[in-house]
């Protein structure tokens, strides 16, 4: 049987592996090695539409409402603090976004480099609250009511994309291909 938040958990793991690839794009960056900006606009396309768009849109129309309707408060509880940190997520991106296109424009990596590490280390820390807390608590407030959520996100995912003119597919192999691509220049 799947679980309320599965939907999500497996965007986290996508997420996850975008965060491990721009860790490894930060270590190029410090280490002198050129990224073009065509591929780092990947990333960002990444973070700003499936992570902010697409997934947050899902947690936020979605999933949220849901556990409002359950009895878990908005204001003061798990809800309260994954909206501040969505738009803590929001800002860090944008922020990288300005320096990504600072690097282009200049070559230097400094402050590019300092905003990926801020970038994956809030989101990594959000992943992982958002996992182990509020997705376990979401999973036992939803008991019996799975297939139903799990429509519902469906639904609001398939919104987010169609507005962005993306697919989810598109994303799997924009990171499947980010990740590999940058691997290979580690190398």
């Amino acid at each position: 049987m799947s679980s309320s938040t599965e939907s999500l958990r497996n965007d986290h793991f996508l997420i996850e592996k975008m965060m491990r690839a721009l860790n490894v794009t930060a270590d190029l960056l410090q280490a002198g090695k050129s990224i073009p900006a065509p591929f780092l606009e990947q990333a960002l396309d990444f973070t700003k539409n499936f992570t902010n768009v697409c997934h947050h849109g899902k947690e936020e129309d979605t999933l949220f409402p849901t556990l409002e309707r359950g009895g878990m408060p908005r204001q003061g509880g798990p809800i309260a603090r994954m909206l501040l940190e969505h738009e803590m997520t929001k800002q860090l991106a944008e922020k990288m976004d300005v320096s990504a296109k600072a690097y282009v424009q200049t070559g230097n990596a400094g402050q590019l480099v300092a905003d990926i590490r801020s970038y994956t280390d809030h989101v990594s820390q959000h992943l992982t609250k958002e996992n182990f807390r509020l997705f376990a608590m979401a999973d036992m407030m939803l008991q019996g009511k799975a297939a139903q959520v799990n429509q519902e996100l469906a639904k609001t995912e398939e919104a987010k994309l169609q507005s962005l003119g993306k697919t989810r597919s598109h994303y799997e192999q924009l990171v499947k291909s980010y990740d590999a691509e940058i691997r290979k220049n580690q190398a």
